[in-house]
């Protein structure tokens, strides 16, 4: 195969996944090249920001060759053949330590992969690494015991949010195209806001969660962070699909999500902008830059009006959901080993306890409750095509900062107030996306969230295209070296 041309190293590494795929399939450039020059750069920039906590270079070769002599071969490749991908730290990888970010399992290798890690590989991804979360995904910032602090490629003094944060990171930094990663309370959103990427929370059961101890749970989902649209719909392309042995699981889309984003359009959509959801304060420099993104609609033809949707109770239905899943999850645990009350971040084990404190009224009120807002936000939607908001009311705080304790002036009672703006919309099942959208002061990225209609994915990732189009930003990079 032939060398890599004109491009540098590093340009080679912020190049979108959609044109290194081009270019793997033309042969110019070779899967074991590509590997080669994210391997080389992640050993300069992880070390700075601790995106990766494992990595497995030599894993990550071998598949480059046998990628490579496929596609000498000339025979059918996958979707994503020859491209290299990470995993987030909660997913079960076989041969591949996988900790979720706990000294519990800090040695743990499974024997198995998650399905989504199963479908990446079969659809020809490179793993080169996990990435760093927050232990059991539990944070607003990506920190663990065994890892330590994730830190934001553009100033690393400053937190990458949680928990996908070293997905986010990662792909910021030019040391991974394409991230899996997950989001229960904006976990793929918030910190692809505070790195400057893309992160699309999918409907429930578009992309499978297995093994999963809660094959009901539609209020946590996996999905994909990258640098652009395309490369968002690309992977998850290669992620997404029933499977029978998920009861939530949704069929194929008829056509593949990359088909959309590669058509952008925001003519004459409707859409709807909210400063706050009505739900909490919103940093005024946030407000400034996300607003700018009802411009760009308007000039793309679309007709955008302020307005929003009732999320009456969301807050506390959220945090009531929220405990009651960490005590399907973890209760046992909780109750019956002393090494896990030993070790687990006091995040965690408060969560466990907020929802040992539930009464089966509360409960009960929870379920109803997220019924009726289900019912408000559907005839919502059936006005409008998007709704916009900022994604994260504040810029990036902090790195040694677990969570912000107050908004323009008004105190946050728990680590989980901060992100309702993105968890309002965990309530619905609503596709969501956020895309970078403008700076703060210092220097930091601010996102944008758009949401679209029910399992519209296609149409969410065609308006954002468009928006991408008229306000580009994938060929910005942090300052790493």
């Amino acid at each position: 195969m032939s060398a890599k041309g004109n491009l540098s190293a590093e340009d080679l590494c912020f190049t979108p996944a959609v044109e290194l795929r081009e270019m793997l399939g033309k042969k110019a450039i070779s899967p074991v090249e590509l590997i080669q020059a994210f391997l080389e750069r992640i050993d300069r920039i992880n070390p700075v920001i601790n995106a990766y906590c494992t990595l497995v270079p030599d894993m990550a070769l071998g598949a480059a060759r046998k990628a490579e002599s496929a596609i000498m071969r000339g025979g059918e490749v996958g979707l994503l053949s020859g491209l290299p991908v990470s995993i987030k730290d909660v997913v079960p990888t076989v041969g591949i330590r996988t900790t979720y970010g706990s000294k519990l399992y800090e040695n743990l290798v499974p024997s198995e992969d998650a399905l989504v890690v199963e479908r990446l590989k079969e659809a020809g991804g490179i793993i080169l690494g996990k990435t760093n979360t927050p232990e059991f995904a539990a944070g607003a910032s990506t920190f663990n015991q065994v890892f330590g602090i994730t830190r934001n490629p553009w100033n690393a003094d400053f937190t990458v949010g949680g928990s996908s944060g070293g997905a986010a990171a990662a792909v910021a930094a030019g040391i991974g195209p394409l991230a899996q990663g997950s989001d229960l309370g904006g976990s793929l959103r918030l910190p692809a806001s505070f790195c400057g990427v893309v992160g699309l929370r999918p409907s429930a059961g578009r992309v499978p969660k297995l093994p999963n101890e809660l094959n009901w749970d539609e209020l946590s989902v996996q999905g994909p962070i990258a640098r652009t649209i395309p490369d968002t719909a690309l992977f998850l392309d290669a992620m997404s699909g029933p499977d029978g042995r998920s009861p939530v699981s949704l069929p194929r889309e008829t056509t593949p999500f990359l088909q959309a984003a590669q058509y952008p359009d925001a003519r004459n959509l409707k859409i709807a902008w909210s400063d706050n959801l009505n739900l909490m304060p919103v940093d005024p420099m946030v407000l400034k830059e996300a607003r700018k993104a009802i411009d760009v609609f308007r000039n793309l033809g679309s007709e955008v009006a302020e307005d929003c949707p009732d999320f009456s109770g969301a807050k506390e239905t959220a945090l009531t959901l929220r405990g009651v899943r960490f005590v399907a999850l973890y209760g046992e645990q909780y109750h019956n080993d002393p090494e896990f009350r030993r070790w687990v971040n006091p995040l965690v084990t408060g969560n466990i306890e907020q929802g040992l404190k539930l009464t089966v009224e509360e409960i009960a009120w929870a379920h109803r409750q997220r019924s009726e807002i289900w019912v408000r936000v559907k005839r919502f939607f059936d006005k409008y095509d998007l709704l916009l908001t900022p994604t994260a009311p504040i810029p990036p705080f902090l790195a040694e900062v677990k969570f912000p304790t107050e908004i323009a002036g008004k105190p946050m009672e728990n680590y989980l107030d901060w992100a309702m703006l993105t968890y309002a919309i965990t309530m619905t099942g609503h596709p969501a996306v956020s895309v970078p959208c403008g700076w703060a002061e210092n220097g930091l990225p601010i996102g944008v969230q758009m949401v679209g209609k029910h399992h519209g994915e296609a149409a969410l990732l065609r308006a954002a295209a468009a928006f991408e189009q008229a306000a580009p930003w994938a060929d910005k990079r942090p300052s790493l070296g």
